[in-house]
C-alpha cells in the first residue's frame, strides 16, 4: 500500500470515487430505475434538458456581458472581454454536445467515418523482463481492512481499491508507465474523429471476464448507467460522466465511441480510460446495491480476481491469478502479473508487521521513513543478503505536498504577508533534521510534469530578512514583547495551519513554529484526526491546510484547484465540497485552466501552465514543502525485479513499484535462501540504487516552446 500524507487514491478509467476530488452534490435525479434498457431513453432526455439549460444560461450570460462592455473602463474591458471568451467558448461546448443527439446511443457500423486513421500502440516498448517466472505467492501487509470491495457505490472509495481494481482491471486503453503513450487495453485499435473530439475504439476480439463472458461494447453503456443511476449515491461519477464525457455510443459487438465536449491533447488516454462492467453479474442491481453487492468481487478483466474464500475480515484479502487470463500472452503484458496469488494482510501496527516481514511472513515492506532505512535495517537478515534493499528513482510528478493559503482569510488576503510566510518556514531544515537530508525542497505546484513544469520556479528559502521586509510592507511593524510583529493597531500577525494529526507531523510543525517567531510570525498549530481534517479542508474553514493531494500524469490539473467555479458560491461565499483550496478567482487563470484542459497542441498547453505556475508562485498562494523521487523498498531476496533492456527495476512513471506488477517469485531462490538461513550460509549484501531513469534537471531552464534537451528531461 502506498504510504502518504493524506489517503490517495489512484483512478483508472475513471470510473472510481475520488476520495479528494473537488465535486458538487448533484442536485437533479437521472432517473430512479433499476433496469437498463429502461434508463437509456430517460437518462437522455435527463442530459438532453440539462444540456438546453446550461446553453440557454451561457446566451443569457454573453448578452449580460455585452451590456456590460459598453459602459465599461479600460481594466474592466480586459477581464470582461476574458469572460466573454470564455461563454463563447461554453456555447461552442454545448452547441457541439446538443447536435450529437442521445448520451448513450446505439448506432450501427454504417454510421462510422470511413476516412478514420487506425491506431494500435504496438511501436511502445516493452514492459517488464522476459525472464519472469510465473508461480507463488506475493504477501504484503495493509494497515487497515476495507470497509468494502465493490469497485463503486458507499464505501467504495477506500485505500485499497487500487490493489483490487485500478491497478488490475484493463479499460479500453492505458498510458504506458514509462512513455505515457496509450496501449491496448481492451482496445486493440482506436481512431480519433476530424473533430478531434470523439475517439473510436474497436475491442480486441479475445477480450473477456475473468468467468469467461466475452466483453461487448454495450458493456461500456452498461458501465455509465450502474454508476449514474440514483439506485446508488455517487454524485462524483454523477458529475463527471455528465461533464466530463460527451457520448458513449456502441456500433456492433466490438466497435463503440467516446466524444469528449471539448479537443485535448490526450483525447486517446481519457476516452479510453472507460471500463466495462458484466452485465450478467449487476442483474440484481438496484436500490439495495450497496448491501447486495458490498462483498461480491465482479468478474474482471484484470489478471487478479478474488474468488470465494478469499476473503478473512478484518485479517485479509487474497486474490488468485485468472485461469486462462485472456491477455496473458499479448505485448505489454506477457512478462507482468506473475504471481500465483497476492496475499494482502492486515497488520495495523507498523512494528509488528516489519518484525514479521524480517521474519520471512511477508515479502516486501517500504522503507519511506529514514529510521527503516538506516537503523531499522542494521541486521543480519541484511548484512547476510537474505532481504535486499532497493532505492528506486521514479518520473512520476512530484506531489503537491505543502501548505495551501485560504485567500480570503485575512491575513492571508494580503499578499504581502504570503509571502513573508514563504520566508518564514525552514523546510530545509525540517528535511535536515526529520528526513536526514535526503528528501528534497519542492519547488513549485505540479511539478515534475517534464516540459509542462517550469523548471526556472524555486521555492522562497527561509530568511528572517526577507519575511520580515514582506511583513513590514504589509503593515505589520511594530515587534512585542512576546517577538510577535504587529500592525499600529495592535493586529497581531497570526495564522493558524490545520493539518491531520500523527506523532511525525507534531515534531515537523514544532520546527517550523519555534523559526517562524523569530521572523515575527505567530503560528497556531489545529492539529486534528484526518477525517475531521478532510471536513474541514472541505467547508474552507481553513487558514492555511497542510496536505498531499492526488495527481496524475502525463498533464497537470489546474482546474480544479484556480478556476473560479470552484472558488466561490452564487452568493460570493466560499464554495464548499472543491479543491480550490486556495479559494483563488481571477478570469486570467480561468482562462489559463480552460487552455490547459482543452488545448490541442503540446505548445499551448506547455505555456499555459508554464503561466499558471508562475502566478501560483508570484502570489504565493501554495506554499511547497518537500518532495522525494524516489521509492525505498526491501524484499527478501527470491522477490525478483525487471533488469532488462527495455525495464530496469520498474516503469518509471509510478508512485509504487508493486502497482505494475512486473516482479515475480523465483521459488527455488526461496528454498535456497530459506535453507542458507537455517545453515549460516551467507550471500553478498545488496543495497542497489535503481537509478537508470532518474530525471536530472538542466542547468538552464528552457523557455516556453523552446527544446528541452532529451537527455535531462524525457517528454510524456
Amino acid at each position: 500500500m502506498r504510504l502518504f500524507s493524506v489517503m490517495i487514491v489512484w483512478v483508472v478509467g475513471m470510473l472510481g470515487v475520488l476520495v479528494l476530488s473537488g465535486c458538487r452534490r448533484d442536485d437533479a435525479p437521472a432517473g430512479r430505475t433499476s433496469q437498463f434498457e429502461a434508463f437509456v431513453p430517460t437518462y437522455n432526455r435527463y442530459i438532453h434538458d440539462w444540456l438546453f439549460k446550461q446553453q440557454a444560461a451561457a446566451v443569457k450570460s454573453a448578452e449580460e456581458i455585452q451590456v456590460q462592455l459598453a459602459g465599461a473602463d479600460e481594466a474592466q474591458r480586459e477581464l470582461l472581454e476574458i469572460r466573454a471568451a470564455e461563454v463563447e467558448r461554453a456555447l461552442a461546448k454545448w452547441e457541439f454536445r446538443l447536435g450529437l443527439g442521445d448520451y448513450l446511443k446505439t448506432g450501427t457500423p454504417a454510421d462510422i467515418p470511413e476516412d478514420l486513421v487506425w491506431h494500435d500502440g504496438m511501436e511502445q516498448p516493452e514492459i517488464g523482463d522476459p525472464r519472469a517466472k510465473k508461480g507463488g505467492t506475493l504477501r504484503r501487509y495493509v494497515p487497515n481492512f476495507p470497509p468494502a470491495i465493490a469497485p463503486f457505490g458507499n464505501n467504495s472509495n477506500n485505500e485499497f481499491r487500487g490493489e483490487l481494481y485500478d491497478y488490475i482491471e484493463l479499460p479500453l486503453v492505458v498510458p504506458h508507465p514509462e512513455t505515457m503513450e496509450p496501449i491496448p487495453g481492451l482496445a486493440s485499435q482506436w481512431a480519433v474523429a476530424a473533430d478531434g473530439r470523439t475517439v473510436f475504439f474497436r475491442l480486441n476480439p479475445a477480450a473477456s471476464y475473468s468467468d469467461g463472458a466475452k466483453v461487448k461494447a454495450r458493456d461500456f453503456l452498461v458501465a455509465v448507467y450502474l454508476r449514474v443511476s440514483d439506485d446508488i449515491f455517487n454524485p462524483f461519477s454523477k458529475q463527471f460522466f455528465r461533464e466530463s464525457l460527451a457520448q458513449v455510443a456502441v456500433y456492433d459487438e466490438g466497435t463503440l465511441s467516446v466524444s469528449l465536449p471539448e479537443t485535448r491533447i490526450n483525447a486517446v488516454q481519457f476516452a479510453g480510460g472507460l471500463g466495462p462492467s458484466p452485465p450478467h453479474f449487476y442483474q440484481d442491481y438496484g436500490p439495495d446495491y450497496d448491501e447486495r453487492y458490498q462483498w461480491r468481487f465482479p468478474p474482471t478483466t484484470g489478471a487478479y480476481e478474488v474468488r470465494e474464500g478469499g476473503i478473512v475480515k478484518g485479517a485479509s484479502i487474497t486474490q488468485h491469478r485468472v485461469r486462462d487470463w485472456w491477455a496473458r500472452d499479448l505485448k505489454y503484458y506477457r512478462y507482468r502479473f506473475n504471481p500465483d496469488r497476492l496475499v494482502n494482510i492486515v497488520i495495523r501496527d507498523e512494528p509488528k508487521a516489519f518484525e514479521l516481514f524480517r521474519a520471512g511472513e511477508l515479502d516486501t515492506f517500504y522503507l519511506s521513513r529514514p529510521e527503516l532505512w538506516y537503523e531499522k535495517c542494521e541486521i543480519n537478515e541484511v548484512f547476510s543478503g537474505y532481504i535486499e534493499r532497493t532505492t528506486f528513482f521514479t518520473r512520476y510528478p512530484k506531489l503537491p505536498r505543502g501548505f495551501y493559503l485560504n485567500t480570503r482569510k485575512p491575513p492571508l488576503d494580503n499578499r504581502d504577508v504570503r509571502v513573508g510566510i514563504h520566508h518564514a518556514l525552514n523546510w530545509q531544515k525540517v528535511i535536515d533534521v526529520l528526513y536526514r537530508g535526503d528528501y528534497q525542497r519542492l519547488n513549485a505546484f505540479n511539478e515534475g510534469y517534464a516540459i509542462y513544469s517550469d523548471p526556472s520556479i524555486k521555492a522562497r528559502p527561509y530568511s528572517i530578512i526577507a519575511a520580515r521586509a514582506a511583513f513590514g510592507a504589509a503593515g505589520f511593524t511594530e515587534e512585542g514583547a512576546d517577538g510577535i510583529l504587529r500592525k499600529p493597531d495592535g493586529t497581531r500577525l497570526s495564522t493558524s495551519i490545520s493539518y491531520p494529526m500523527i506523532p511525525l507531523y507534531d515534531r515537523m510543525f514544532a520546527i517550523l513554529r519555534e523559526d517562524a517567531k523569530a521572523c515575527g510570525l505567530d503560528l497556531r498549530l489545529d492539529g486534528m484526526e484526518f477525517t475531521v481534517a478532510y471536513k474541514k479542508d472541505m467547508l474552507k474553514q481553513y487558514d492555511m491546510s497542510f496536505g498531499s493531494w492526488v495527481v496524475t500524469p502525463p498533464i497537470p490539473d489546474f482546474y480544479e484547484f484556480l478556476h473560479s467555479s470552484n472558488a466561490l458560491d452564487a452568493k460570493g461565499n466560499p464554495k464548499p465540497q472543491t479543491n480550490n483550496l486556495f479559494v483563488w478567482a481571477r478570469p486570467d487563470t480561468d482562462k489559463l485552466c480552460d487552455i490547459v484542459r482543452t488545448g490541442r497542441t503540446v505548445e499551448e498547453v506547455r505555456d499555459a501552465s508554464w503561466k499558471l505556475q508562475r502566478i501560483i508562485h508570484d502570489e504565493a498562494v501554495f506554499l511547497p514543502a518537500y518532495t522525494v523521487d524516489f521509492v525505498r523498498l526491501a524484499n527478501w531476496r527470491w522477490v525478483r525485479w525487471p533488469d532488462c533492456e527495455q525495464t530496469r527495476f520498474s516503469p518509471p512513471v509510478v508512485l509504487d513499484p508493486h502497482e505494475v506488477h512486473v516482479l515475480w517469485i523465483d521459488e527455488e531462490m526461496r528454498r535456497e535462501t530459506l535453507a542458507a538461513e537455517r545453515s549460516g550460509q551467507r550471500f553478498p549484501e545488496v543495497n542497489r540504487s535503481a537509478d537508470a531513469y532518474r530525471v536530472v534537471a538542466p542547468e538552464e531552464p528552457a523557455a516556453p516552446g523552446m527544446p528541452v534537451p532529451k537527455d535531462t528531461l524525457v517528454e510524456p
